[in-house]
């Protein structure tokens, strides 16, 4: 039987999860998704922009344009993630680190779990939202439009507005940090 807590970590494998811990940590200063929305009206787009921990863009214009679909608003309120999830990613940043201190090749693949279920709950975080605010249209609203759910990444249509949606700069940081945390197990695979 292979004792996986006997098999250390090289010393450049350990370096890489040091960096990918840094990465993690700095990702919480990016945005993690952005949706563009552009129609003739508003030509230069209107933005929602998704921090970890705070929302950001012209909310402001959508909401108002909101309350004629009967949409309901975005704000930080709406959200309860926003209050904690930079305490995760900073967590899953220290955990990370102290497995590149400990250079355990166990603790690298119950690091690697996490990031993997942290990354699925987001995505189904995200797409709940987006299910809700696109299908959960107030029936009384001025304007009756057809519920529909932007894609987490790619272009939609509703109305006369066109969106794009995509990853911002955080969650790459983020998928690169993961890629720093997959090449010890293939760096280390014959020890």
């Amino acid at each position: 039987m292979i004792n996986l807590y006997a098999k250390k970590l090289s010393i450049l494998s350990s370096l890489l999860l040091a960096a990918s811990a840094v990465l993690i940590g700095v990702s919480i200063l990016f945005p993690w998704w952005e949706l563009l929305l552009y129609a003739p009206q508003y030509p230069e787009g209107l933005s929602i922009i998704v921090y970890p921990n705070k929302l950001d863009g012209k909310l402001d214009i959508i909401n108002n344009l909101n309350h004629y679909i009967g949409m309901a608003n975005f704000s930080e309120k709406s959200f309860p993630e926003l209050g904690y999830l930079s305490y995760l990613i900073g967590g899953l940043a220290v955990l990370t680190l102290i497995v590149a201190l400990l250079r355990r090749k166990l603790y690298l693949y119950i690091l690697i779990g996490l990031f993997v279920i942290g990354g699925g709950l987001g995505v189904f975080d995200l797409l709940h939202w987006l299910n809700t605010f696109g299908t959960q249209l107030s029936p009384d609203a001025p304007i009756k439009i057809k519920p529909f759910v932007p894609p987490v990444v790619g272009q939609n249509h509703f109305a006369n507005f066109t969106t794009y949606s995509y990853l911002g700069k955080g969650a790459y940081l983020i998928v690169l940090s993961f890629i720093l945390t997959l090449i010890p197990l293939w760096k280390d695979r014959k020890q």
